[in-house]
């Protein structure tokens, strides 16, 4: 799986530690750039994960990735940038998709 990160101006171990589970960092916008704020970079089809920090970004750009992120079929995780809260946030997103339209909070059905 590849991700693009998006907040933050380092990773630290982040990279690492989504190694471990199995997921790429294929892009990485710190969120600062107002010409970054409002665009997925690279292709879209190269990303299945968005992930948010909410401690770096505004709430306008927090609300313009998630909604490229809807828009293109994305996951998109939102957390704070620390290991705990990224492996908690996963692991919502993955218990989610396996309940699939059962767990799905909103009654929304695919297909």
């Amino acid at each position: 799986m590849n991700a693009m990160i998006v907040g933050a101006d380092r990773l630290g171990n982040i990279p690492d530690l989504l190694g471990s589970l199995g997921i790429t960092v294929v892009e990485h916008v710190s969120g600062r750039s107002p010409s970054h704020q409002r665009r997925l970079n690279g292709s879209p089809g190269d990303i299945d994960l968005l992930i948010l920090f909410t401690d770096f970004l505004g709430h306008n750009v927090m609300k313009s990735f998630r909604e490229l992120g809807k828009r293109h079929g994305l996951r998109v995780v939102a957390c704070r940038r620390s290991a705990s809260c990224l492996i908690q946030s996963l692991a919502g997103v993955a218990t989610r998709a396996a309940q699939g339209c059962e767990g799905c909070p909103h009654g929304v059905r695919k297909g």
